[in-house]
Order: C-alpha cells, then sequence, then structure tokens
C-alpha cells in the first residue's frame, strides 16, 4: 500500500540507505541545514547552522555526526558507503504540529465557515472510521503523503472511534515513524454517531489507547478533545484526568479558530466563571507543557500571556485558516519576546489543503505579510522543524541534526523544478534558497525522506502497488 518501495526492497534507481535504523551506521554527504536557536529571539544568521559540504554520519537510528566533510569522512567505521546529495539540502526531516488523518479523503470540499464545514463534510466522514477495513488503506495513504512530503513527525487526530487510532498506529509503527496521535474526546454539538457515549466510555477507551500505544515504536499518545464547543465540563475533567494520570503523553486541541466559535463558546463557558477561551481550557487543567492549541487565531492579551506562562504551544495552520476564512494568525503576537510562545507549523488537513508543509510555509509567509510580519526563510523552516517540535515537546528527540536526536532528515532539491531551478540558480544566501524552496517548493522539491537514518521515500523510486481505494459509501451527507 505504499507509494514507492518500502525500504528494504531491491530497487536499482534508490541509493542503499544503509541497513536499518536499528543497527548499522548510515552516511549522507550534502549541504546541511539546521537551527541553533529561535530565529525569532535572535537573528536568523544567529540560528542557522550551514555546513556547505557536509556529512551527516548515524548509527542506530541516532545522529553521532554533523559537520565537515573533509572532517568526519575520515572517521567513518571501514566499510561505510557514504550516499551523495551534494549539490542538495538535507534538513531535519520536518515536523507537522496539527493535521487530520481521518480527513485525508475530503480535502477541496467546497469551502464553508469552521462550524457547518464539520456538519457537512467531516462528521460524515469521519463515522466511516469505525470501521477498520475503512480506516487501514486511509492510515497508509497518509503516513505514504507524509513521507512524500518530508515530515517525518506529526501531531494527529483521529477520530472517536478506537479502530481509528489503532489504524494509524499499526502504520506508523510498521514504517517506524514517530507520530503523535489520539482519539478525539467529544460528546455534544454534533451527531450522535460520532458522539462518545459518555465522558465515562470516553474515558475508558482513552485509557485503553494510552496502554496499548503510548511508547510502542516511536508512537506518541496525544489526549484529544476535540474542542471546548464540543466538549461538556465533565469530558474537558476528563481530559484533563488522563493527561495528569499519564506522564508522557500530549495533548491536543482546537482553540479561536473562527469568531463564530469563539462566540458559542463563551455561551457555553460564560463569564464570570470564565473569563475567556484559554480560561476555559485552563480551569480543567488543559494548559502546560506538552499542549498544543491549533489555530489561535482570535486571542485576546490575557490569553496569549496564560500560554506564555504555561508553556503551551500553538499550531499555525495557515491554508486552513484561508481555506475555511476563518481569520489571519498574528505571528508578531506570538513571537514578542517577553512573552513568547512556542509556535509549530500544521498542515490542518482537511481544513487545509495540502499535505506539504513546504505549501504551509509559503502560505504562512503571506499570512504574516498581511499582518505586517512576513517571515523570511530561515524562520519559515525554523517553523516547520524545531518550531513544531519545541511546541510538542519533543525538541529533544527531532526537529534537529544536533547529534543526539532521532536521524529523521529529508534531502529537499533545488532544482526540482524548471522554475524552481532558475529561481535558485544564483541565490545570495542560504536564507534566500531556504525562502525560495518554501515559496514555491512542493512535494516534488523532496528528493528523499529518511526515518532512523534508514531511506523511507525516494522521489524517483521504482512505484508499488496502488493504495487499496475503501469503499466509497458516502452518499448523502445529510
Amino acid at each position: 500500500m505504499r507509494s514507492s518501495c518500502a525500504p528494504d526492497a531491491a530497487c536499482p534507481d534508490r541509493p542503499s540507505g544503509g541497513p536499518s535504523g536499528c543497527q548499522g551506521t548510515t552516511a549522507v554527504r550534502g549541504r546541511l541545514v539546521w537551527f541553533r536557536d529561535d530565529p525569532f529571539l535572535t537573528s536568523s544568521d544567529e540560528a542557522l547552522v550551514y555546513v556547505d559540504d557536509g556529512l551527516l554520519v548515524c548509527h542506530d537510528g541516532k545522529i553521532v555526526a554533523a559537520g565537515d566533510h573533509g572532517r568526519l569522512v575520515r572517521d567513518l567505521p571501514p566499510g561505510v558507503t557514504v550516499e551523495s546529495y551534494r549539490d542538495k539540502l538535507i534538513l531535519p526531516g520536518l515536523v507537522g504540529s496539527h493535521a487530520h488523518y481521518v480527513q485525508v479523503r475530503i480535502i477541496a470540499e467546497y469551502g464553508e465557515e469552521l462550524l457547518d464545514w464539520l456538519r457537512d463534510y467531516v462528521y460524515p466522514e469521519e463515522r466511516r472510521f469505525a470501521d477498520a477495513s475503512y480506516a487501514r488503506p486511509i492510515a497508509a495513504l497518509f503516513c505514504d503523503e507524509l513521507l512524500r512530503n518530508g515530515t517525518t513527525t506529526a501531531m494527529v487526530h483521529c477520530a472517536t472511534s478506537p479502530q481509528s487510532v489503532d489504524a494509524l498506529f499499526e502504520e506508523s509503527v510498521g514504517r517506524g515513524m514517530r507520530l503523535v496521535a489520539g482519539k478525539v474526546l467529544m460528546d455534544r454539538k454534533a451527531p450522535s454517531d460520532v458522539l462518545d457515549s459518555s465522558p465515562e466510555q470516553a474515558y475508558e477507551e482513552s485509557r485503553k489507547l494510552i496502554e496499548r500505544w503510548h511508547g510502542v515504536g516511536r508512537s506518541v499518545y496525544a489526549v484529544t478533545p476535540r474542542f471546548a464547543y464540543t466538549c461538556s465540563s465533565e469530558m474537558l475533567r476528563v481530559a484533563g484526568a488522563l493527561w495528569r494520570e499519564h506522564p508522557g503523553t500530549l495533548l491536543q486541541t482546537h482553540l479561536a479558530e473562527n469568531r463564530w466559535e469563539v462566540a458559542k463558546v463563551a455561551e457555553l463557558f460564560p463569564p464570570p466563571r470564565y473569563r475567556d477561551y484559554v480560561d476555559v481550557y485552563e480551569k480543567h487543567g488543559l494548559l502546560g507543557p506538552g499542549a498544543v492549541f491549533a489555530h489561535a487565531v482570535h486571542l485576546r492579551k490575557r490569553e496569549w500571556e496564560r500560554l506564555h506562562h504555561t508553556g503551551s504551544g500553538v499550531s499555525h495552520c495557515p491554508t486552513s485558516n484561508l481555506f475555511l476564512g476563518s481569520g489571519l494568525f498574528r505571528m508578531k503576537r506570538a513571537a514578542r519576546r517577553s512573552r513568547r510562545v512556542p509556535v509549530g507549523l500544521g498542515s490542518d488537513v482537511a481544513g487545509g489543503t495540502s499535505l506539504s508543509l513546504l505549501q504551509t510555509a509559503s502560505e504562512a509567509y503571506k499570512v504574516g505579510a498581511l499582518r505586517g510580519y512576513p517571515m523570511d526563510g530561515v524562520k519559515l523552516f525554523y517553523l516547520a522543524t524545531v518550531g513544531s517540535a519545541t511546541a510538542m515537546r519533543l525538541d529533544h528527540l527531532v526537529g534537529s541534526l544536533e547529534p543526539g536526536h532521532e536521524a529523521d532528515f529529508v534531502v529537499l532539491d533545488p532544482a526540482a523544478t524548471p522554475q524552481l531551478d532558475a529561481r535558485t540558480a544564483d541565490v545570495d544566501s542560504v536564507n534566500d534558497l531556504l525562502f525560495s524552496l518554501a515559496v514555491m517548493g512542493d512535494d516534488r522539491a523532496v528528493l528523499a525522506t529518511y526515518l532512523a537514518g534508514r531511506l523511507a521515500h525516494r522521489r524517483d523510486a521504482c512505484p508499488g502497488p496502488l493504495p487499496v481505494r475503501p469503499t466509497d459509501t458516502r452518499g448523502d451527507r445529510s
């Protein structure tokens, strides 16, 4: 069900990539790019690490060295073959901080505002994931598309059905991916067949899923209340209890995506008991390091301050916010030095229109420009790598080429298309090159994707069998 050869399959067009990530050594040569600091707090030049002729050495799934090729190649173990991507960029694998794998098949459904779009398109699709035979090929397609687009780690919403979670983790564990995912929790304001029957049932199903999947392979479980509008106070308390009782799990939900949504939440959780949307989550124990709030478009000063002081993270989802007409994210407010909030980049498929974080970065630039805060190439790629990892509190594991990190990386081709080749042939700086890739790049710019030092996708690899197409029973959406 993969779109390219499996990593162990024989294919003459693919670099060997070395043995599996759990044994042996992989070494790749190219132009290394990663980040030593936050460019929103320092400067792009200070934050960037660039090695023009670099060598990345991986052993047992971890990066053990990254630096000058001439210096490091002499220390390679005997018999290690260096794979050369000399004119390409090698960066940390891209990290997506928000997506819905159960919505892959409804990308580009004709736009409506958020709550209508959920009712007309999302809920009818998500109910189908109670059927494991429907969920499995979609999970495979989703993982294929992540890797084809250079994304090696993603934070993902499943559906309310436990089967939807099982299908995704089965697929990601089999590939060796680091995915963060969880069963959606919701008990109101949606059709009954996509709701949890009770907070108690939601708690028990989530607890079993955490025991089944958290820490298996590279899996991380995320407690996942959909958003305050679809959760009773008791359901939000259940989410807080699950997160508190299972150290190492993360938390993901939505926040202030749409003005109508914000108004509806204020009706359901009214003042003076709840001061604002962020306060709803805080009073239920849902703020803190490892909590990631998608969108955060319509926040007030106090809400930004609470996110900062609690160490909570935010996922910026520009393609979704534009497609659904939700609003323009204020990166300048999140990046304020006195109250910096960790921000990552999320595709938010299927509100978002592509799983490509390069295309997502392009839209982030445009949203920033409209808000008077345009971002250069360093800032955009920071958001798509260590920025997202930091928002998820996984920056000690992924998002960097520093030794000790997991050996997930992507090889980007600046000459992937004739137009991109013409644009990047005479760039003045690495920053300009990154900006060109962010604004003009897509899956074609991703030459190869590696997981734990092992080749997982190659753009020009021999094709595998087509994915199994699930039975389309959508019919009437009413």
